[in-house]
């Protein structure tokens, strides 16, 4: 004989139901949480934030006083400078809250990956390495848009320099005619600083049209992934900074 639900089973279920809920997080939750690393890094940049806030009112009381407004258009504008302050501290924590987080995974294998996982549409980074030298460390990541394909370096300038040859052949002979550009990232002379790297790789002028961005891609694609064994401390997915943040 079949078993009747209970109240009992009835609120069990539906208790059940609840948890598997994910709570949402809200904007602020997460403003919260990059002013907490921001500031445990960096515990100087609430001050800044809080200058900023303070300048921005400042300026609009000063334009007050210079146009010799009344007293109610002083106020009035006091409190569009009082709106405005929090913009101005979000600004130096989004800024303040970048330097922290390169900061954090710069001198890690795969930083360069993780800094070029902020950048938005129109870039495809895989996250394995397209080549490395496990004695040196030196690696490189493969990088495709419409400027053509980046070739990113880390490690030393020598060995990244052997490896960036030997890509350099291998994808001419796939890709005739594509432009090939090759960043090194590091802090070595000649290289890009790693807070850099992201503005060098948007500066890169477009060079080929969506449909023969879409037929190179295709190409590098049907190679198919290398398999190669990652060297030990490398992972490119687990030093990745907080997008929302550095945005």
């Amino acid at each position: 004989m079949a078993r009747k639900n209970t109240s009992d089973d009835v609120v069990a279920d539906s208790t059940a139901q609840k948890q598997k809920k994910p709570k949402k997080t809200r904007w602020y939750h997460q403003v919260w949480d990059v002013y907490k690393l921001t500031v445990q890094h960096d515990p100087t940049s609430r001050w800044y934030m809080l200058g900023a806030a303070l300048g921005v009112i400042a300026v609009f009381l000063l334009l007050a006083l210079i146009f010799r407004a009344g007293t109610g258009m002083f106020i009035y504008l006091g409190i569009i400078g009082l709106l405005f302050s929090p913009l101005a501290a979000m600004f130096v924590l989004a800024r303040r809250a970048e330097k922290v987080q390169y900061g954090l995974i710069e001198g890690q294998p795969g930083a360069s990956r993780a800094a070029l996982g902020t950048l938005r549409r129109g870039w495809t980074f895989p996250e394995e390495p397209a080549a490395f030298d496990a004695k040196t460390q030196a690696l490189i990541f493969r990088g495709v848009g419409r400027p053509g394909v980046v070739l990113v370096t880390e490690g030393p300038a020598k060995a990244a320099n052997k490896l960036v040859e030997k890509e350099q052949k291998r994808l001419s002979r796939m890709l005739p005619g594509v432009p090939v550009h090759v960043l090194p990232c590091g802090n070595e002379e000649g290289q890009i600083p790693l807070p850099k790297l992201t503005r060098a790789v948007q500066k890169l002028k477009p060079k080929l049209t969506r449909a023969e961005l879409a037929e190179v891609d295709k190409r590098l694609v049907a190679i198919g992934k290398m398999q190669l064994p990652i060297p030990k401390g490398i992972d490119p997915t687990r030093a990745r900074p907080d997008r929302r943040g550095m945005r």
